[in-house]
């Protein structure tokens, strides 16, 4: 590149070369102040399930005609086994539902499905463990309350599972949305890459607790914190995998896990080979290179479908196995279809070609530290339709808390850490000082909110409740204890 060429103006400032717009933090917290004039925080409290409100279980039922349906029962009998349950699988029937309540107008991505189950601890490529979001089947771009209500309700609703008092309810919520609050305040005053770099050590979780004097709660903690350091491919790989005649196979425990073998018939087996190429193929090139290299020295061995969760039980989810240099260098990789997010006809569609990336685009922008073999792929089904995956390690360091093993203070205490760690998913992709701004310094937001998490629970129990008498009536199958 050559010099510039001098003229009479060299003394003059240049002009300013940046294409984006970047308001200063007093304008950035002066627009969040003012739209609290258009949506104040009181507004929402509001939750009214009205009489055009979809029926739940036609939601539940609309979801499942994409869903393999010899599964379909299972979801159900989880979903059945208490309100809380029946929440976990319920992302759907919310979504409608935070639609049409107030919003804001600040928008970040989402995890779109922030219960207490969804958050736990995982180990980052440094093998540091740390707390947070754990699940992204939903993420999307959307107003960021729906992911507070979401988490806000979940401790309400665990709470009454539990058997907490109503005073014990609103006081884990409350303590749970002020931590999101007072966090986005504390990451206005950050700057920019201390908050792409902040996170949450696990141990600091055990740490509160036991400040706490809350032995139960602590004890908890410490057990899955142990859990997480021993969970990884290794520990999973025990428990899935048997050695057989024609070498390292899947265990078969048909429903939850099935080898492949025995789902195919005899024309899927002729094209057992191309797909399973194709899938090898796509996701490798998802990866960036380096990580492809990694992943490109391993070679397929076997795989089985499994089934996971409440809420994704009927999508198709797949474990696979790989080995390195020899049978005692395996990894374990997870498959799960990404369908359109629950979010999507309220939110608008992801911008990505597939499912698949949008989830693992979204939890790199929410998670302190993602799975370094993250990857997607598209492919043509053993049924002939399209799919969308993502792949992730299975089993790499994680673990989640047993929220129904904790105290009542013991719940607000962890409630507060997701607070933090929405907050902080929130400020990586969002405006955080415009949204601290709206926030404000008072406790007006999660008094809106924890009014809001009292109505909803009433209306999950409802949702419960006609689910249950759906299952009584034949209405739909459902099969408990799987």
């Amino acid at each position: 590149m050559s010099d510039p060429v001098m003229n009479h103006s060299e003394d003059a400032p240049l002009p300013d070369a940046e294409y984006l717009k970047h308001g200063t933090v007093k304008h950035r917290l002066a627009h969040g102040k003012r739209l609290r004039q258009k949506v104040p925080l009181e507004s929402h409290a509001d939750h009214i399930a009205g009489p055009d409100r979809a029926d739940p279980v036609s939601v539940l039922e609309g979801q499942a005609t994409s869903r393999l349906p010899d599964l379909i029962p299972i979801r159900y009998g989880r979903m059945a086994a208490s309100a809380f349950a029946f929440y976990r699988g319920g992302a759907a029937i919310m979504a409608a539902d935070l639609s049409v309540t107030p919003i804001s107008g600040f928008r970040a991505q989402l995890c779109g499905d922030a219960h207490l189950v969804n958050f736990g601890m995982f180990e980052t490529p440094e093998r540091r463990l740390i707390f947070g979001l754990n699940d992204f089947d939903e993420t999307l771009p959307g107003p960021i309350e729906w992911d507070v209500k979401r988490l806000a309700a979940s401790i309400e609703i665990a709470g009454r599972d539990m058997g907490f008092t109503q005073i014990e309810r609103t006081a884990a919520v409350l303590d749970s949305i002020r931590a999101y609050r007072e966090a986005m305040l504390e990451f206005t005053e950050m700057r920019n890459l201390d908050v792409w770099y902040a996170h949450l050590p696990a141990a600091d979780l055990y740490t509160r607790l036991d400040e706490l004097a809350d032995r139960k709660s602590a004890k908890e903690a410490s057990k899955r914190i142990e859990q997480a350091l021993r969970r990884d491919h290794l520990h999973a790989f025990e428990r899935l995998i048997e050695r057989t005649d024609d070498g390292l196979r899947f265990a078969s425990h048909p429903p939850l896990l099935t080898p492949i073998d025995e789902l195919l018939d005899g024309e899927q087996r002729e094209e057992y080979v191309g797909v399973i190429q194709d899938f090898l193929h796509q996701y490798r090139q998802s990866l960036h290179v380096d990580r492809r290299m990694l992943m490109e020295s391993y070679r397929y061995v076997h795989m089985a479908r499994k089934v996971v969760g409440v809420g994704s039980v009927g999508t198709r989810a797949w474990v696979v196995l790989l080995l390195g240099r020899d049978d005692d260098d395996p990894v374990l990789l997870q498959l799960k279809e990404a369908q359109q997010s629950v979010l999507a006809p309220y939110a608008g569609e992801t911008t990505f070609k597939s499912q698949g990336r949008r989830v693992i685009e979204g939890q790199r922008l929410m998670q302190a530290a993602s799975d370094h073999v993250l990857g997607h792929y598209q492919l043509q089904g053993w049924d002939g339709e399209s799919h969308d995956f993502y792949v992730r390690q299975m089993w790499d360091g994680k673990a989640s808390i047993d929220v129904a093993r904790l105290t009542a203070r013991g719940l607000a205490v962890y409630g507060e850490a997701c607070g933090w760690t929405l907050a902080r998913g929130h400020a990586r992709s969002g405006d955080r000082i415009a949204m601290a701004g709206y926030l404000g310094v008072e406790e007006v937001f999660e008094q809106a909110i924890a009014e809001f998490a009292s109505s909803y629970a009433d209306t999950n129990e409802r949702d419960h409740a006609r689910l249950l008498q759906a299952i009584a009536d034949g209405e739909v199958t459902a099969i408990s204890g799987i």
